[in-house]
């Protein structure tokens, strides 16, 4: 596993949990936009884990990386405190990668 590919990985997943942390906490500003974000970052972690499956052994340190910096970034963002937002990740991969999974 190259770094540029736990890069691409972290930077995906980022992306991700930011459009589901705005989803939730900004119900009335949800937007065509978010959703096909969460939507091409779901297909495009999905490709990106077949074409690197080894990256499925630091997953769960991805997601807590992606998501510290999507917590501080859902905070610049949304200008809600970050002290709204759950300190850990609140979702499994799994769950965040499900199509029918909008929190």
């Amino acid at each position: 596993m190259g770094k540029s590919e736990k890069r691409e990985l972290v930077s995906r997943l980022t992306i991700l949990l930011l459009h589901l942390l705005k989803w939730q906490f900004q119900a009335p500003k949800r937007s065509k936009s978010w959703q096909n974000s969460v939507e091409v970052q779901r297909i495009s972690l999905d490709s990106h884990l077949r074409d690197n499956p080894s990256l499925k052994s630091v997953l769960d340190s991805a997601i807590s990386e992606a998501y510290r910096v999507a917590r501080l970034e859902a905070e610049n963002e949304t200008g809600i405190d970050k002290n709204i937002f759950p300190v850990t990740c609140p979702w499994s991969f799994e769950k965040m990668m499900a199509e029918d999974f909008w929190p």
